[in-house]
């Protein structure tokens, strides 16, 4: 039986009805410059229909038009990290591809990367921040930023790069509050960092400790330092940041410093004395060795020369404080009381916390801290040490005022002979 033509369904304007759905089509220029027809369907209704047709049109006319797509966030966040291989290092890569895999493709995985939605983003943020650690338990804030990260460079490129997407929900996604707040730093102070080093003072690698909390550096910064990347007996000695080394599946892998870029950081008077002391060491161990001892001109190595795995300084740091929190609790036992103070347990890589939260602390300008810490721009470290700052943006009443009612004191000083008194 034929459909009588009068009853058959009418496109008017660019938009049909298909047995229950309702279906637009519009002409977009492809790659080559040929206009070509794209049906989209699946409406409830012609209105759907009929607005989705007219945004089309405009992104057309933009030349901002995506054509439909069933890809899933799994499938394209896996091409994309395959893409990445070639363009980060690896040890960002691997950093991708561990929040890709652990959480984002089993909690949204399966959705189509055109069907996500700024809400969606949002609910798993709020998700991983409180069942998505291990066995269900919170997850940290600085964890799920990482992953709001990684997520939104993805979609930039799904945008930017492929044309998968007009726009990039994750930009207009909610994080917690948690995760947008001003961060705090519970780290050590002056005093505790003097403790520690004084107590480190004989271990083999007190130099990497004394360098590390002195000088800023990351961890992978200071174990690629070679001794011709020292200058210890100029006027301004300084420590040269070349290269950068890290652990990846068990490899070694020696680049560049993070971000590409090199710098220079100068050095103090007790740092210069505690690197020639640990040359002077590494020589000696040397000598023992004889044949065994391996070349070359790391400033850090093993004990028969070896360059350092990129995490013995993390484990040795971590020992080294349960050491001295044992000895000071035995010396309260046996005393009553220590001058020895307490120290909270941080990480290797917060020695450079400690660094620039001490500099400005103490007025350095936060260019300055900027240039030693190797952020590219001072507004990084502006973000990461807002907190610090806020504690002097407290004090600037009490400073201004000090200056201005410093200055008639001042002023005795410097009038001109035949001046005014104006207090006359």
């Amino acid at each position: 039986m034929t459909t009588p033509k009068d009853s058959r369904p009418r496109m008017r304007d660019g938009v049909i009805k298909r047995g229950n759905t309702w279906s637009y089509v519009i002409r977009v220029s492809d790659a080559s410059g040929a206009n070509r027809p794209r049906w989209v369907g699946g409406f409830a209704t012609e209105n759907e229909a009929k607005a989705a047709r007219d945004a089309a049109r405009v992104a057309a006319r933009r030349g901002e038009y995506v054509d439909r797509s069933v890809v899933t966030v799994d499938v394209y966040m896996r091409d994309w990290l395959e893409a990445h291989a070639l363009e980060v290092k690896p040890k960002t890569l691997a950093g991708y591809a561990f929040n890709v895999e652990r959480y984002v493709i089993p909690n949204i995985g399966r959705v189509r990367v055109q069907d996500l939605r700024p809400a969606t983003l949002s609910k798993l943020y709020r998700h991983l921040l409180n069942h998505g650690g291990h066995n269900g338990a919170p997850l940290s804030a600085r964890t799920v930023e990482y992953v709001h990260a990684v997520i939104r460079k993805a979609l930039n490129d799904a945008v930017y790069t492929d044309q998968l997407l007009a726009t990039n929900p994750a930009i207009r996604a909610k994080r917690p509050k948690s995760l947008t707040g001003v961060p705090t730093w519970d780290g050590w102070a002056s005093s505790q960092l003097r403790a520690f080093l004084a107590f480190a003072e004989g271990h083999r690698l007190f130099a990497l400790f004394r360098l590390a909390a002195y000088s800023g550096a990351r961890r992978g910064e200071l174990l690629d330092v070679r001794w011709p990347d020292l200058d210890l007996d100029y006027t301004v000695p300084v420590m040269r940041i070349r290269r950068n080394a890290v652990q990846v599946d068990g490899v070694r892998i020696e680049g560049t410093p993070k971000g590409g870029r090199m710098r220079t950081i100068t050095l103090d008077a007790g740092t210069v004395a505690a690197l020639k002391a640990h040359q002077e060491r590494q020589a000696a161990d040397a000598g023992i060795a004889g044949a065994s001892w391996v070349a070359g001109n790391y400033v850090f190595r093993q004990q028969l020369g070896a360059a350092l795995h990129p995490d013995t300084p993390s484990r040795l740091f971590h020992a080294l404080q349960k050491r001295y929190q044992a000895e000071r609790d035995a010396e309260i036992m046996r005393l009553g009381e220590t001058e020895r103070p307490a120290l909270p347990a941080i990480r290797f890589h917060d020695l450079r916390h400690v660094h620039a939260t001490l500099l400005l602390r103490a007025g350095v300008p936060v260019h300055v801290v900027a240039a030693r810490l190797g952020h590219a721009d001072p507004a990084i470290t502006l973000r990461i040490y807002a907190h610090v700052l806020a504690d002097q943006a407290i004090e600037a009443a009490d400073t201004f005022a000090a200056v201005v009612e410093a200055s008639p004191r001042v002023s005795k000083c410097v009038s001109k002979p035949g001046a005014v008194d104006p207090r006359a």
